[in-house]
């Protein structure tokens, strides 16, 4: 039966709340059906896309209703790119249901007690909030379905972000309100002196042409570091890339370039050189400044981290005795933080370039009571391990989106640390973490923090303590 359903019309359809990953819920005959691209409120005729047998997912083909939540989009790449999915929603709305979001995490995954999750903490800025973005040069623009249908003839090359599913497929980006500073006047210049050089752009099927990434970061102390990275090793042309982009915009601090020969872009395994400048950026925050690189991880929203940061660490609760493990510290942001509030901190992380970054921030600051370690957290954390260290009075741990490995979680309660802060970018596998944890811990608070205005992903602090 729900086969049949596929491309049926739905009629009349009012959209109810937002789901899980930004998708809006309506009903149909008791079934839940997922609509993207609506609103809470609009009423609509719905296309089903997939049927399922106990669920559907559709488009919405027909509005008859516009929600008065809805706003106008303000960027003219909505819906295609799939950077913002909620910019037609007002941002108040935004808050609320990332919000609920996490309400929702932990009491379907997680299925544990929990106290009133605190009111949000949004985003003054809304637009031009990221310091970092990485764009794709691309030889296989997306053309709309305008442009297919006027058999005209196009500029296929193109620099941009990825659509959504479609690895080989990019928006040419004129315009975008998530990097503010110079990062779309260096974008434009750049793909503007391709194509008049006729340079040729990545082929992202055939893994061939000369650009293919460009990755710009910027800093709260208004630095711009710059990484090109090259699909071919041509010497003369990456000269004429990297001279036009040092005197073109003679403000840039760090120019890097890589050439990439693999299959993909990630660059944690390649050589990054130096063409003008430093090889970092920095960032500040109370006075502590924080070095960069371009293998760094460093919260995206220099703004907003400031916020996170001080919320794990009012939720530590640090009287200057403490014992501090950070775990996946990356270039040791919170570790560094909270040192000085500390007797001692010792971070770990799994990428070595950014433990020395960890190190040299420490020794930058003037900070001794810092210990770092690089390695995959299953392995460094163990017997070994707790062995040749102090036992940790308080863990503050910021997993990837996955979460923690099992291994991981099971030390933890093995540890026994009286506090843990579990800063999280995913709910959903930080609620299945603590509903592990909770054998042995409680929750005290739970923090939500907006990182991204205009996305359904939402950041998330918990206090844990071990039960009496």
């Amino acid at each position: 039966m729900s086969r049949k359903m596929k491309n049926k019309v739905l009629p009349t359809i009012r959209i109810e709340r937002i789901a899980a990953e930004g998708k809006c819920v309506a009903y149909y005959e008791g079934k839940v059906v997922f609509v993207s691209n609506v609103a809470p409120g609009d009423l609509v005729d719905i296309r089903v896309t997939k049927g399922r047998s106990s669920f559907m997912e559709g488009e919405a083909i027909v509005f008859h209703e516009y929600s008065n939540d809805r706003v106008k989009p303000f960027c003219s790449h909505f819906g295609t790119c799939g950077g913002c999915k909620w910019q037609h929603i007002n941002y108040e709305l935004q808050k609320t249901y990332k919000r609920q979001q996490v309400i929702d995490q932990f009491t379907r995954i997680g299925k544990v007690d929990i106290p009133e999750v605190l009111p949000i903490i949004g985003s003054e800025k809304t637009q031009y909030y990221r310091n970092k973005l990485d764009f794709t040069f691309s030889n296989n623009r997306w053309l709309t379905k305008e442009e297919i249908n006027s058999e005209k003839t196009f500029e296929r090359n193109a620099l941009g972000f990825h659509i959504p599913k479609m690895f080989d497929k990019i928006v040419d980006i004129d315009h975008c309100y998530l990097q503010g500073n110079a990062s779309n006047d260096i974008r434009n210049s750049l793909r503007t002196f391709a194509l008049q050089e006729g340079l040729t752009f990545f082929d992202l099927r055939n893994q061939v042409g000369l650009l293919r990434n460009l990755i710009i970061r910027s800093s709260s102390t208004g630095e711009i570091m710059v990484i090109v990275q090259f699909g071919e090793n041509d010497p003369v042309a990456i000269q004429k890339v990297m001279e036009f982009l040092k005197s073109e915009f003679s403000f840039i601090d760090s120019l890097l370039y890589i050439i990439n020969l693999k299959k993909n872009e990630t660059f944690h395994d390649q050589e990054v050189i130096t063409y003008h400048g430093r090889d970092f950026i920095e960032e500040e925050m109370e006075g502590l400044r924080f070095r960069v690189g371009p293998k760094s991880f460093y919260q995206t929203n220099s703004t907003q981290a400031y916020e996170l940061y001080k919320v794990a660490r009012e939720f530590a609760s640090l009287n200057g005795d403490e014992v501090v493990y950070d775990l996946y510290t990356g270039t040791g942001t919170i570790a560094n933080f909270v040192a000085k509030e500390t007797k001692q901190v010792i971070g770990i992380e799994y990428v070595e370039a950014a433990i020395a970054d960890a190190k040299i921030n420490s020794k930058i600051n003037g900070l001794k009571n810092t210990l770092f370690y690089a390695g995959d957290m299953k392995d460094i954390l163990n017997e070994e391990f707790l062995s040749q260290h102090p036992m940790p009075d308080v863990v503050i741990t910021d997993p990837p989106r996955a979460g923690m490995h099992e291994d991981v979680v099971k030390m933890l309660l093995r540890l026994e640390a009286p506090k843990i802060v579990y800063v999280s970018c995913n709910p959903a596998t930080q609620a299945r973490d603590i509903a592990l944890l909770s054998e042995k811990y409680q929750i005290d608070k739970i923090q939500p923090v907006d990182m991204f205005p205009q996305t359904y992903h939402v950041e998330n602090v918990v206090k844990l303590t071990l039960k009496s």
